[in-house]
């Protein structure tokens, strides 16, 4: 059941149930759902990137910037940044952390996870009113591999939250490949980006970010307690890329 169904279902038991809902008869004073494909205009809207220089962020900010959208990447030293803007192009500029965050209106946090707590705790006021969306996969390796970390607040998205009070945190592009990304010779990326988050209006925003970058789509995945799951999984797409020799991503069918 999505979670439009469960806001909207009826009690049980309650008079009138048949027929409410979307598909009503028209006077009856019964709310449509609403497209979950009806996605708003995101294309004025400047992308900042924490982590840019990094390979996820870098290719992230490539993507996003040759979609046509306004991207800054933020890194600890502005001149590594302002240097990786240029090699960029697609009118990406590059700043330290704090001045990316400051102007952004979206702000994609991709840094390694064992910064990303004191990075967001540097950022919090710089941040606040922001829209936040957390790409993070806390990971560990061994000789077996890739293996899932839990962090104490359930996941690095809900860390995020927890750390970032005044900011409206998501979770997203979590599942991409970085060598995908940053190949100029791959026109589409095919596959899927599983979008969570607590409130309708910041997810559809995120849906459509992704949707600027040909190939792919944002899909809603759940709140945000539910981002544990969707960061582990790249465990597993590890390990499915080193078998396969690939570059895996998902898609979820019937949507």
């Amino acid at each position: 059941m999505t979670r439009d169904e469960v806001t909207n279902a009826p009690a049980a038991g309650a008079a009138g149930a048949v027929g409410s809902g979307a598909g009503a008869a028209p006077g009856t004073g019964a709310k449509q759902a609403k497209d979950p494909w009806e996605l708003p205009d995101v294309s004025g809207l400047v992308v900042g990137v924490l982590g840019g220089t990094g390979d996820q962020g870098r290719g992230l900010a490539y993507r996003l910037a040759r979609a046509g959208q306004k991207v800054i990447i933020g890194s600890r030293s502005a001149e590594r940044a302002e240097a990786a803007a240029r090699e960029l192009g697609d009118g990406v500029e590059g700043a330290d952390n704090a001045e990316c965050a400051r102007r952004s209106d979206v702000v994609i946090v991709a840094v390694p996870w064992d910064g990303h707590a004191d990075t967001l705790t540097a950022l919090r006021d710089e941040l606040a009113g922001k829209l936040v969306i957390d790409c993070v996969n806390p990971l560990g390796f061994d000789k077996q591999g890739a293996y899932a970390l839990r962090p104490e607040e359930g996941s690095a998205a809900q860390q995020a939250a927890a750390l970032l009070p005044e900011s409206r945190v998501t979770a997203a592009f979590h599942h991409l490949s970085a060598v995908l990304l940053q190949d100029p010779a791959v026109e589409e990326i095919d596959t899927d980006v599983m979008v969570l988050g607590d409130k309708r209006a910041d997810t559809d925003v995120v849906q459509a970010l992704a949707a600027r970058i040909p190939g792919m789509r944002g899909i809603f995945a759940g709140r945000l307690r539910n981002a544990h799951q969707v960061e582990s999984l790249v465990a597993n797409l590890i390990s499915v890329n080193r078998r396969y020799k690939a570059h895996a991503g998902l898609r979820v069918t019937d949507v």
